[in-house]
């Protein structure tokens, strides 16, 4: 049985997050353009509102700043895009491994200026809304895999998505959905 203590993070697809709220089996596939394009209001908000060295501090030295989270963001946006295409146009892709930790280091997330995180943020935010808003259909049962044998529908894969950005943004502010 999948349970919250699962270290497979897909386990969001069947329970409410204990931390951050978001109620995930609940989300409704045709909302996540609309809550991909709010979540990023809120990271660019916090990236232009809050002083660069707040952004740039850890609270534990295991944990990302502020910055290093809207990194990641960013990234999560720009690579469940590039993983939806792959779904709606392939048959069955299996995705490339991505370790977001090796990212975080090769791309010097913490060393990245605020104000260009955000507009690189809301871009990729605003692809990732428009690809979503575009799936119709049968396209919502179209499948893809990760590496690790996580099978995933477009629906579904719309739902574990939405979990990851609403997550950090819980992270870093405290503010549930």
């Amino acid at each position: 049985m999948i349970t919250p203590d699962t270290k497979d993070w897909t386990w969001v697809l069947e329970f409410p997050c204990p931390d951050c709220g978001l109620d995930t089996p609940a989300v409704v596939r045709e909302d996540v353009a609309a809550m991909v394009r709010a979540n990023a209001a809120a990271w660019v908000a916090l990236l232009t509102e809050r002083s660069e060295e707040r952004l740039r501090r850890r609270p534990r030295p295991q944990v990302w700043s502020d910055l290093e989270y809207a990194c990641h963001v960013r990234d999560v946006f720009r690579l469940f895009d590039v993983r939806l295409d792959l779904m709606l146009t392939q048959d069955g892709p299996l995705f490339a491994n991505w370790d977001q930790d090796e990212t975080a280091v090769a791309e010097r997330y913490g060393e990245q200026e605020p104000a260009v995180v955000a507009v690189e943020l809301a871009q990729a935010a605003e692809r990732l809304e428009a690809s979503f808003a575009a799936v119709s259909g049968e396209q919502w049962q179209r499948t893809g895999s990760r590496s690790d044998g996580a099978r995933f529908t477009v629906e579904s894969f719309s739902r574990y998505l939405i979990h990851d950005p609403v997550h950090h943004l819980f992270d870093v502010t405290g503010a549930r959905p």
